[in-house]
């Protein structure tokens, strides 16, 4: 058989195989961007709108999908998906510029969103760590100073057991180690602040004498994560995304520390009962791009966000196998996407295993995440997921 189809994701693939028929490099300039194609979802856009994208589009040889309403305005907005090659959709944006009816700020939106799905985000630097992403996958390792976490609780409270674990995890290949005071498991009780300084501060201190040890902070609470950078801690991770302590921007920005911002519905105590979504990676991109003002207006620099989809954290198991299928789609807001998967219970349902037999499906969701695009895995084992880390690495990030 002679006729074969190639998947082609992006422009240097694009470029690639058009160079190897023997093509003028010229040509395959030309040719490149009609090679990959893409499908952009808008959200709310008015019909008056809605049709001027479609019929530009359609003049361009794409197309563009809206509710039937739009045809007749008997709507008052739809929301649009235009699906085209990188160069119809070019064309499309330099024509949405001459437009009125909001038209040349969503083609700047639509521009920055291929813009940033296209390209690494710039290295991020976590204390003595410079994360130069799409090199390789990095490792944070997870280090819970808690009596209750779901998978470790209770190992790890007395601070030489915190530092003998995180001396392990360093030697193993972890890039960065998270110390959390408080357990978000489904169900958890919050922890006073006053408690969770007790815990975590004591382990930082510790840590932060190890040559090369980058320290994280896991804490929805900014006078833990002040706390916590004042021992030594180089960046926070909030799973709450900036929304459960209103403080916590304010001091992130005051460090000039790297935030991780996750997305959660509701609290853990409350995350887990019923969680719906109408249209789940819409939503958390959603959330997430919110946290991003949040975390701009307070003064962080967008070069310093890193984002979390938050798996497990009010999902279901389908709603957390969909966000593993669709990662990528996270590669729009233009951030590093750390990824959790390490024990959840998403793994335990699917195998019927335990939390400490959880190893090997923790390593097939690290590899599915480096495939569609995550930068950074957060796990317990880090050993097996580094190894995990770098056969993947080896076979998609080829430069």
């Amino acid at each position: 058989m002679s006729a074969r189809v190639i998947e082609i994701s992006d422009l240097a693939l694009a470029e690639k195989e058009i160079l190897s028929l023997g093509c003028d490099r010229a040509g395959v300039k030309l040719m490149a961007s009609k090679a990959v194609s893409r499908v952009i979802k808008l959200k709310g856009i008015r019909p008056v709108a809605a049709n001027i994208i479609k019929q530009e589009m359609l003049s361009f040889g794409g197309e563009a999908a809206t509710a039937y309403g739009s045809i007749d305005h008997s709507v008052k907005e739809t929301d649009l998906l235009i699906f085209g090659t990188l160069k119809q959709l070019g064309l499309l944006t330099k024509k949405l510029k001459m437009h009125q009816f909001g038209l040349p700020k969503l083609s700047t939106e639509i521009e920055t969103c291929l813009k940033n799905y296209a390209q690494e985000p710039a290295p991020i630097k976590v204390g003595p760590k410079t994360l130069a992403f799409g090199r390789r996958s990095y490792i944070m390792g997870i280090l819970n100073v808690t009596p209750d976490s779901f998978s470790d609780g209770g190992k790890f409270l007395d601070t030489r057991a915190a530092l003998e674990r995180a001396r392990i995890m360093f030697d193993e290949g972890a890039d960065i180690i998270d110390v959390g005071g408080e357990s978000t498991r489904p169900g958890a009780v919050t922890v006073p602040a006053r408690e969770e300084i007790k815990r975590v501060v004591p382990v930082i201190k510790a840590l932060a004498k190890i040559k090369g040890l980058a320290i994280s902070i896991d804490t929805r609470k900014a006078v833990v994560a002040r706390a916590a950078l004042e021992a030594g801690a180089h960046m926070v991770n909030d799973v709450s995304g900036l929304r459960y302590d209103k403080a916590m921007a304010k001091v992130i920005a005051q460090y000039q520390v790297p935030a991780c911002l996750m997305h959660m519905r509701g609290t853990p105590r409350t995350m887990q009962k019923k969680p719906a979504y109408a249209d789940l990676m819409g939503e958390i991109i959603d959330c997430l791009s919110e946290g991003i003002a949040i975390a701009i207006n307070a003064g962080i620099l967008l070069e310093k966000i890193i984002v979390d989809p938050g798996l497990g954290f009010g999902k279901t198991l389908a709603h957390n196998l969909e966000i593993m299928s669709r990662l990528h789609e996270l590669k729009g807001l233009g951030r590093p996407i750390l990824i959790g998967p390490s024990r959840k219970s998403m793994i335990g349902q699917v195998l019927g295993l335990p939390p400490a037999e959880r190893v090997e499906g923790t390593a097939a969701v690290a590899a599915l995440a480096i495939w569609n695009g995550a930068d950074i895995l957060r796990v317990h084992d880090v050993k097996e997921i580094f190894r995990a880390a770098r056969m993947t690495d080896s076979m998609i990030r080829r430069s």
